[in-house]
C-alpha cells in the first residue's frame, strides 16, 4: 500500500511538473562555462549584484506588475501561457474547471508564491484559472525573461528550485491527506495553512473571508460537512469569526490539536 501511494505521488501532474521545471532551471554546462568565463572579469564580476528580491520586487525588461482588485480574474483557463506570475501582496485562488462543468479549489497562494510556472514547462494554454481573493500586486514575468534569469542567475535558480520542491512536498501532502485523513482532520489543517501555522514568520491573526463551498472543494467533501465541522471548531474556542459571519476567521493554534489528535 505504502509503496503504491509513492508512486501515485511520484506520478502526479504537479511532481511531473516540477521535475520539468527543475531541468529548465538547473543551467547546462555551456551556460555554466561561459558564466565562469564572464566572472573572470573582475570588472563584469564587480558589476554582477544580483538580489532576486529586488528582482521581483521591481519593473524590468520582461516584467510588470500589475494590481488586481478582490475577485478579479487573473487568467483563465484555457488562455496563453506566456508568462508567470508572484504575488507580491494580497491572496489569488487557483481553480480548474472539468469538462463537466465541475469547479475545484486547487490552492490558495499568497505574498511571496509564483503560479503559472507551468509555462516553463511546455504548457502553451493556462490548465486553471487564477482570481484576486482580495486586493493584490503582482509581479508578470515573461516565459523568455524567466528562462533568462534561470540560466543566468545561480541564487535565483537556486531559490526558484527551493520554492517548487516546497511546493510539490505540500501537495503530496495534500494527497497523502485526502488518502488517509477525515475530513474534519483535512479541513483542521487546510485551516491552520491559511493562517500560517508551521511557516517561518508570525501567524496571521486573521484569515480574509473564504466560503464553505470553497473549504468543502479544497478538502473534497460537502458544503454541509464544513459547516458542521466550522461550528464545532467555533464551539470549542478553536476558531472565531472577526466581524461577525461576514467577517474574517480568526484561527488558534489550539485547532493543532483536531490534527495531532488520533
Amino acid at each position: 500500500m505504502i509503496e503504491t501511494t509513492i508512486r501515485m505521488v511520484r506520478d502526479t501532474p504537479a511532481a511531473i511538473q516540477a521535475r520539468k521545471v527543475i531541468r529548465i532551471a538547473r543551467p547546462s554546462r555551456k551556460s555554466l562555462a561561459s558564466q565562469l568565463t564572464m566572472n573572470s572579469d573582475p570588472l563584469v564580476k564587480k558589476n554582477r549584484k544580483f538580489d532576486p528580491k529586488t528582482f521581483l520586487a521591481t519593473i524590468g525588461e520582461g516584467r510588470k506588475i500589475l494590481a488586481f482588485e478582490k475577485g478579479q480574474t487573473i487568467y483563465a483557463q484555457g488562455d496563453p501561457a506566456d508568462a508567470v506570475f508572484y504575488v507580491q501582496n494580497g491572496k489569488v485562488r487557483l481553480t480548474v474547471v472539468s469538462k463537466a462543468g465541475k469547479e475545484a479549489t486547487i490552492a490558495i497562494l499568497n505574498e511571496g508564491n509564483f503560479f503559472g510556472e507551468g509555462a516553463l514547462a511546455g504548457q502553451l494554454l493556462r490548465m486553471g484559472s487564477v482570481a484576486a481573493m482580495t486586493d493584490c500586486e503582482l509581479l508578470r514575468v515573461d516565459k523568455k525573461a524567466m528562462i533568462t534569469a534561470l540560466h543566468r542567475e545561480h541564487t535565483f535558480s537556486d531559490m526558484f528550485v527551493a520554492y517548487l520542491l516546497a511546493r510539490n512536498i505540500r501537495y503530496e501532502e495534500d494527497l497523502v491527506d485526502q488518502l488517509f485523513n477525515s475530513s474534519e482532520k483535512r479541513l483542521a489543517r487546510v485551516l491552520l495553512l491559511l493562517a500560517h501555522f508551521g511557516k517561518e514568520g508570525i501567524p496571521e491573526a486573521v484569515v480574509p473571508k473564504i466560503s464553505q463551498e470553497t473549504l468543502a472543494e479544497m478538502i473534497g467533501t460537502t458544503r454541509s460537512r464544513v459547516s458542521f465541522f466550522m461550528n464545532r471548531f467555533r464551539k470549542l474556542g478553536f476558531i472565531e469569526y472577526s466581524g461577525g459571519l461576514d467577517g474574517g476567521l480568526q484561527v488558534h493554534s489550539s485547532l493543532l490539536n483536531v490534527v495531532l489528535h488520533d
